[in-house]
C-alpha cells in the first residue's frame, strides 16, 4: 500500500516509524523548519528528522497549494495518513486517495475534537486519555472511527502523555490500515450529543490562582508546557511550577509555607506541594532550594496578572 504521511511533532514520529516498517511510504509531508526552542535557530520538525533517518523523501509545506495537491496526485497514493500535521486540509486532499484520508487523533472521540486534546483531557481531570483512528472529513474531527485505545492519565504530564499516546496510536494504526485495505474495518459514527472541543490552550488559562482549588492548579501544572507554562507570583516575582503534588496540610489560601522539607501553596480548597520550580530568568531548581533563598518572614502567592 502506497502511503503519503503528513505529520509534524513528536506525537507523529512513532506512527511514521511503524508505517515505514509495514508499508510503502512514498512521501513524508511536514511543516517547514521553525524556531522550536528558546534559541533563534531554525530547527526541523520531529517528523522531518525521523524521515531523514529512515531515508524517506520529505516535502515541507505550510499550506496546501494547487501545486502541492497536484504533486500528491502524481504519487498515486492508495491512502493519506495524518498525525498532528498542523494545518486544516482542503477537501481536495481528503478525497485524493482511493482509500481516503485517515487521521491518528489524540483523544477518545467524540470527546476533545480540536487542536489540544491531550492538554484538555489533563485539565479536565479525565481518568483516561486515548487515540482514535478516524476518517478525515470536511468538519473538524467529525469522521467515523475504526479503532480506539486508551491509557490511564495518572500523574503523566503533557510531554509524557503525548509520548504514550503517540506510541499507542502507532500500535493501532498498522492493523487499522490493513483492515481498511482489506475492506474489513468496522466504522463507528460519532455521537454528536457527546462532542466536546479542545481549542489551543492559552497562557492565561495556565496561570495558577489561589482562589481556585488545589486540584485545579495541579491539573494546570500537569498540563503545562513551554508554550503555556503554569506560573504564579511570589512577592511580585514570577515563578513557574514545573512539578507538583497534592499536599495534605492546612495552609491558608494565598500563603506559602515550608513544612517537612516541602514548599506548600495554599489554595481555596486544599494545598499543593511544589517539587521543582523555575524562577523568571533562572534555571529550574528544587522547590526547597528556591524557598531557602527567600528571605521574607511571610511569603504569599498570587495569580499572575
Amino acid at each position: 500500500m502506497r502511503i503519503i504521511f503528513m505529520g509534524t511533532p513528536d506525537f507523529a514520529v512513532p506512527s511514521l516509524a511503524a508505517l515505514d516498517e509495514a508499508f510503502d511510504v512514498v512521501e513524508v509531508v511536514t511543516r517547514p523548519d521553525a524556531v522550536r526552542s528558546r534559541g533563534k535557530k531554525l530547527e526541523p520538525s520531529a517528523v522531518k528528522a525521523e524521515a531523514a533517518q529512515l531515508g524517506l523523501p520529505v516535502l515541507e509545506a505550510k499550506r496546501m497549494t494547487e501545486e502541492t495537491i497536484e504533486h500528491f496526485r502524481s504519487l498515486s497514493p492508495d491512502i493519506i495518513v495524518v498525525a498532528a500535521f498542523g494545518c486544516i486540509l482542503p477537501d481536495a486532499v481528503l478525497t485524493l486517495a482511493p482509500l481516503g484520508c485517515i487521521n491518528v487523533h489524540a483523544s477518545l472521540l467524540p470527546r476533545w475534537r480540536g487542536a489540544a486534546p491531550i492538554q484538555r483531557a489533563i485539565l479536565a481531570g479525565d481518568e483516561r486519555a486515548g487515540i482514535s483512528i478516524m476518517k478525515l472529513v470536511h468538519d473538524l474531527d467529525a469522521g467515523d472511527y475504526c479503532r480506539q485505545a486508551s491509557v490511564p492519565v495518572g500523574t503523566m504530564g503533557d510531554m509524557e502523555l503525548t509520548q504514550a499516546l503517540g506510541e499507542l496510536g502507532a500500535r493501532e494504526l498498522v492493523p487499522a490500515l490493513k483492515e481498511i485495505e482489506a475492506g474489513t474495518a468496522q466504522w463507528t459514527k460519532q455521537d454528536e450529543s457527546l462532542v466536546t472541543f479542545a481549542p489551543k490552550v492559552t497562557k492565561a488559562e495556565m496561570r495558577l490562582d489561589p482562589a481556585d482549588s488545589a486540584a485545579q492548579n495541579l491539573h494546570r501544572v500537569q498540563a503545562s508546557s513551554d508554550a503555556a507554562p503554569a506560573r504564579l507570583t511570589v512577592s511580585g516575582k514570577g515563578l513557574r511550577i514545573m512539578k507538583a503534588e497534592s499536599a495534605d496540610a492546612p495552609v491558608a489560601q494565598g500563603k506559602v509555607e515550608l513544612a517537612g522539607g516541602k514548599v506548600l501553596f495554599g489554595c481555596a480548597e486544599g494545598a499543593f506541594a511544589a517539587l521543582s520550580v523555575k524562577p523568571d530568568g533562572k534555571r529550574e531548581m528544587e522547590a526547597s532550594a528556591w524557598a531557602r533563598g527567600q528571605h521574607a518572614d511571610e511569603l504569599t502567592w498570587e495569580h499572575l496578572s
